[in-house]
């Protein structure tokens, strides 16, 4: 149980880091102020600031997010005529930070009731001096300002030319797409270590690489090496197209042709009948030939990569041909179910488990939904057809659809994974 939890924090810690981190890297090079990197959700437990960016970890590791600057926050937002703050000057009572929290305090900060400010163009602040109506006071605030939020956070402030619109619309997209990127690289390279953690990998051959002492294939004279080219004069390519004609067939006799060095040969054999989930398969005792050459484990990453990316493709083609279900998705109840099934295969089975939800997670964000980054990149491409940007209150409306549309999904997929995983 413990070693599950542990697991799953882990593997969904490493998921949203790098895929985040795709996001931050590339908003940094494009001049994008990222106000926030923060793994986790709900209330912060740790924070730093370095280069103009807060650090946070959170309680929840359900996810994570950064805020880039004019994108992804609206706090500047909240600063509404009447409310209280606590305003830190420097030499020449230029303000440098600006605490809208009650839960923090400002050295030597001046008492500020707030009337008006701009902290995007202008650059400016007015208000009442400890709520005194009679001062009245402008005071114009630096470009690198703090501004420390109500939960207390500390972030700063956003000026026009730091925010994600005053960018080019290609580093825009390079941004939003960053994310997917990110876990599409990640899948890859752990299904590359997996292939190194393997005594050997299989090269997808029709030649055997082992026949089990007293099975099917021995009594009927199979031997490691001897290459099978035909099931019942079916064709047999590969050890996918092997292991198929085999599996369907428990219990009935068939003819197998197979090659051992310059010669051919014919025998027939009944597979054995084995339980596998509600159906029972064919075997008969034979193991697929191995690698353990450098270019066969890599090779082996790239396959797995590739037939991961074609199972999750074959799997949204099939909801959209043959209806929805929210049986087809899962959520972080049904991650933790998969992390404990995969933690009791070791260390294996999680990278292989990683792996395979880092694609996932790669693939699913760039479908075109709003709120996504494939819906992002969809407005993006839109932008660039119409030669103009999209009104920011058209994109924040559409964003915000896709947003709910996206809140009520999960909330209908969690309850249906507990049914599934844990009452059912």
């Amino acid at each position: 149980m413990i070693t599950t939890i542990i697991t799953f924090i882990i593997v969904f810690g490493i998921l949203v880091l790098v895929h985040e981190y795709g996001h931050y890297y590339f908003a940094k090079r494009a001049g994008i102020l990222v106000r926030e990197f923060s793994i986790g959700m709900g209330p912060k437990i740790w924070w730093k600031r370095k280069n103009g960016t807060t650090y946070t970890i959170r309680i929840l590791p359900l996810g994570g997010y950064v805020r880039l600057a004019g994108a992804d926050d609206e706090d500047q937002d909240e600063l509404k005529p009447g409310t209280p703050l606590t305003i830190q000057l420097n030499d020449q009572d230029k303000v440098t930070s600006i605490n809208a929290s009650d839960k923090t305090t400002l050295f030597q900060g001046v008492p500020l009731q707030l009337v008006a400010c701009d902290l995007e163009d202008g650059l400016w602040i007015k208000g009442y001096i400890n709520g005194d109506e009679d001062q009245l006071k402008v005071y114009s605030v630096d470009h690198d300002a703090m501004i420390i939020e109500r939960d207390g956070t500390e972030v700063q402030i956003a000026p026009r030319d730091v925010q994600f619109r005053s960018a080019s619309l290609p580093a825009r997209m390079m941004t939003n797409f960053a994310g997917p990127m990110n876990n599409f690289i990640l899948s890859l390279v752990v299904f590359i270590i997996l292939g190194f953690t393997l005594t050997g990998v299989p090269t997808n051959s029709n030649q055997l690489g082992h026949v089990n002492t007293g099975s099917v294939a021995a009594k009927a004279g199979l031997v490691a090496g001897d290459r099978i080219v035909k099931v019942n004069n079916q064709k047999i390519s590969d050890w996918t197209d092997l292991s198929t004609n085999i599996s369907n067939k428990p219990n009935k006799t068939i003819a197998i042709t197979y090659e051992r060095g310059n010669r051919t040969y014919q025998t027939k054999l009944k597979p054995k009948a084995v339980e596998r989930g509600h159906q029972k398969v064919g075997q008969i005792g034979i193991v697929e030939q191995q690698e353990t050459g450098l270019a066969a484990r890599l090779k082996f990453g790239w396959q797995q990569f590739i037939q991961a990316g074609t199972l999750i493709f074959s799997v949204l083609g099939h909801m959209v041909t043959h209806g929805f279900s929210l049986n087809d998705l899962g959520g972080p109840v049904a991650i933790y179910a998969g992390t404990s099934q995969a933690t009791s295969l070791g260390i294996n089975g999680v990278l292989n488990f990683l792996a395979l939800l880092s694609i996932n997670l790669g693939i699913v964000n760039l479908l075109p939904i709003p709120a996504l980054d494939g819906g992002k990149l969809l407005l993006n491409i839109i932008e660039a057809i119409i030669r103009r940007p999209i009104p920011e209150k058209a994109e924040g409306i559409v964003t915000m659809i896709g947003f709910l549309i996206l809140l009520t999904l999960m909330v209908l997929v969690t309850w249906n994974d507990i049914q599934r995983y844990f009452i059912r």
